[in-house]
């Protein structure tokens, strides 16, 4: 068979990265837009691979209990598969078999790549005090984006890219944003191509931070980029650039601040030294440090110098806190040749956070965590698959978590953020 052909298909299970699994003549073929228990029609998208082959949803013919109406009509499957916008790859699912099927994920995960079968468990985001008023999620976890990215096209086309390619797709509304972000994002019309943040952080203002596509990124110098803004989580204040990282949900900062809270409380000795490894703005590290008092020790590694000076900012409370720049494998690389004995003893009696890109900590990185031999490691991860690889590599080093705690921090969309707490 070739690409164009069509099938009709039985889908049995959900994979890493957005995508459902079928069978054809003992074939594997992933497809997006469905889910396990559908007999669907698809068209063959990609037959080079002998292994598996994708394809995409043209027809459901039978229909999953757990199938609602896309909650962004434009990405529904009834609309053209080209047509589709991307960013909403789980809106078709209702939601509480949404995170039984990221669940589902990461125990496949930790399963496949670190021949694991601890407990998942999985929460939705938890109630926040914002704005002097307690917030939780709203019942059909919309509403939620502070951030968004939209794409001009070389004609001048507003809007996300289609699913799994660079095609802008024009759109009237973005369900998953903030109101006033889908306020602002319907005001745009037209412009240099290339790529607009609207960012929406505490003060319910909405920035719109253009990236022209022109090979020239906006300097650090540009104002726009480099405001200087205020999130809030934990009870307190951080201060951020608006072209910065921050978390994307409205109550995601304040979920990992909190979950993180929970993983080293009676843990912060604050006479130990404690690493806050791939930090940004401080936002982990002031949870570490709220658990051990005014006197902790922390140092936040990060690389992106504008980040770690809002961090000795954000820290400054704690009289022990230090942020420095520098990519953590050097920075721990550094470590390993110059602490002290008395330094490699606090250490020990320290926990080290880590929160990697979604490719993970990698194996180097690991392995020098392992050797600085801390009391606990808490490992915020944004990717299953790289978790799991990390946590393989944990466990032949003598670290083992009695379970993983998950978060629907990406309602509607398969992702999902995870926690594990990892003791000798």
């Amino acid at each position: 068979m070739q690409s164009g052909d069509l099938l009709d298909l039985d889908v049995t299970a959900v994979a890493h990265g957005g995508v459902f699994v079928a069978r054809h003549e003992n074939r594997v073929v992933f497809l997006p837009d469905t889910l396990p228990g559908e007999r669907v029609r698809a068209r063959l998208t990609d037959t080079r691979k002998s292994s598996f082959w994708r394809a995409d949803v043209l027809e459901v013919l039978d229909a999953s209990a757990d199938r609602r109406p896309h909650i962004w009509a434009p990405a529904d499957v009834t609309a053209p598969p080209e047509a589709r916008p991307g960013g909403a790859d789980f809106g078709h699912i209702a939601l509480a078999r949404q995170r039984e099927l990221k669940a589902e994920v990461v125990r496949d995960g930790l399963a496949r790549f670190a021949r694991s079968e601890v407990p998942v468990t999985i929460e939705p985001p938890l109630a926040q005090t914002l704005a002097g008023r307690l917030e939780g999620e709203v019942e059909d976890a919309t509403g939620w984006r502070t951030r968004v990215s939209l794409h001009v096209d070389d004609e001048g086309r507003v809007g996300p890219f289609a699913a799994r390619s660079h095609r802008v797709i024009p759109v009237d509304d973005h369900p998953l944003a903030t109101a006033a972000i889908a306020r602002a994002a319907a005001r745009h019309r037209g412009g240099a191509e290339g790529r607009l943040d609207l960012v929406q952080p505490a003060d319910g203002r909405v920035r719109v931070i253009p990236r022209p596509a022109d090979g020239r990124r906006r300097t650090p110098a540009d104002p726009a980029a480099r405001e200087v803004v205020t999130e809030l989580a934990g009870g307190r204040e951080f201060r951020v650039d608006a072209g910065g990282f921050w978390q994307v949900h409205r109550l995601a900062a304040g979920t990992l601040h909190d979950a993180v809270g929970d993983a080293v409380r009676g843990a912060v000795d604050p006479d130990a030294w404690h690493l806050d490894l791939y930090g940004g703005v401080g936002l982990l590290a002031a949870s570490v440090a709220a658990e051990g008092g005014e006197s902790t020790r922390i140092t936040t590694i990060e690389s992106d110098a504008r980040a770690t000076e809002h961090a000795g900012e954000n820290l400054s409370e704690w009289i022990g806190a230090r942020a420095e720049t520098a990519r953590v494998e050097r920075w721990l690389g550094a470590l390993a040749g110059t602490a002290s004995s008395a330094q490699r003893d606090r250490l020990r009696r320290g926990v080290v956070v880590l929160d990697p890109p979604r490719s993970g900590a990698g194996r180097e990185v690991v392995e020098r965590i392992a050797a600085l031999e801390p009391a606990r490691i808490v490992y915020v991860a944004c990717d299953p698959v790289a978790l799991a690889r990390d946590l393989g590599t944990f466990a032949a080093l003598g670290y083992d978590a009695p379970s993983v705690r998950a978060f629907d921090l990406f309602p509607h969309s398969h992702h999902v953020e995870a926690i594990a707490v990892l003791t000798r």
